[in-house]
């Protein structure tokens, strides 16, 4: 039986609530916060169910997407007795969120062109693999996933397939949103961290049946995500102009940043991507990394990481951020 906040339990309108211990004298910061938000973000869905173009029944939001990984997660594996799938390199959260709740992990890693090896992952599957987790476009190397592997997983699995598409927005390549109706073991998820530049914010979204969204309203926090960030999420949603013209310019800084970077001599690799970064093989990962830090330039070093070994992870910044990382790089040795 999930939580009943005083928020869920009432209905109608009213002009004195005295139902949920609330401060009735306001809030401290000035705002209109004394009130608990609305546990189901009834208003927020519907924008994002106009967005995606899906009823508001099959969307789900989260304190990031963090908190849907962990919630399907929970929700679908017995600790100690089921396992999830995984392909190396991929989103290290994954396997936080199956150790946390003592399910096991079985990785099965991608191929040199960083694509899904089918064959071996349906040889992996058993009667307690409950859920299979595809970043696509993958991070940290980048590249989407091929629609024909998703789609013969989807067809041949009887579990879950989580399909996270955080960088979708950069991608050439329509959403699997579109085809959510036609596959009742479809978990999607996105984020207004990446293209609607709300990561502060920390709101992510999730995509699926009526089914399963309903299990996941169960089990999830009674008030997972604030007022302030309902508002301010739903301000963004008036601005996707403005989101456009920045996936645009990122788009094209993407293609700039990489003609410029493969002019360096001690980069050996510039991954091709379907994201708002760069996977970029260099001859000396730790080197270089602490070079930019040491010039005040944060990189990911994703050497340590299997498949990975002396890369680096680079976000395409601002035409001027861009151009004073390569800049930089003109000094490096």
């Amino acid at each position: 039986m999930p939580y009943s906040s005083a928020r869920s339990e009432f209905s109608g309108k009213a002009n004195i609530f005295l139902d949920a211990n609330e401060n009735s004298f306001g809030s401290a910061s000035g705002g209109k916060y004394n009130r608990y938000p609305d546990p189901l973000q009834t208003e927020l869905k519907q924008r994002v169910s106009k967005l995606k173009r899906i009823p508001a029944s099959n969307v789900f939001l989260g304190n990031g997407s963090d908190e849907a990984i962990d919630l399907v997660i929970r929700a679908f594996c017995n600790p100690g007795k089921d396992n999830i799938i995984i392909f190396p390199p991929t989103y290290g959260m994954y396997e936080v969120a199956a150790n946390i709740n003592n399910v096991e992990i079985r990785e099965v890693l991608l191929n040199a062109e960083f694509q899904i090896n089918v064959k071996e992952t349906l040889n992996r599957i058993d009667a307690q693999t409950k859920l299979i987790f595809i970043c696509s476009p993958n991070n940290p190397t980048g590249n989407l996933m091929q629609d024909s592997d998703i789609q013969i997983l989807l067809d041949k699995f009887n579990g879950i397939i989580v399909l996270d598409e955080a960088y979708i927005d950069f991608a050439q390549r329509e959403s699997w949103v579109s085809k959510l109706s036609q596959f009742p073991n479809l978990v999607i998820l996105q984020t207004f961290s990446k293209a609607w530049g709300l990561a502060g914010l920390r709101i992510g979204m999730a995509f699926a049946s009526e089914e399963i969204i309903n299990i996941l309203n169960k089990i999830k926090p009674p008030y997972n995500i604030s007022e302030a960030t309902q508002q301010l999420a739903l301000s963004a949603l008036q601005a996707d102009e403005k989101v456009g013209g920045w996936i645009m310019a990122i788009l094209a800084e993407r293609i700039l940043l990489i003609n410029e970077l493969s002019q360096f001599p001690f980069i050996e690799r510039i991954y091709e991507s379907d994201a708002n970064f760069l996977l970029v093989k260099v001859m000396d990962a730790n080197s270089l990394y602490a070079f930019l830090i040491q010039n005040g330039i944060a990189v990911r070093n994703r050497t340590n990481i299997i498949l990975c070994e002396n890369c680096l992870r680079i976000t395409v910044g601002t035409q001027k951020e861009n151009q004073l990382l390569t800049k930089t790089l003109k000094n490096y040795r």
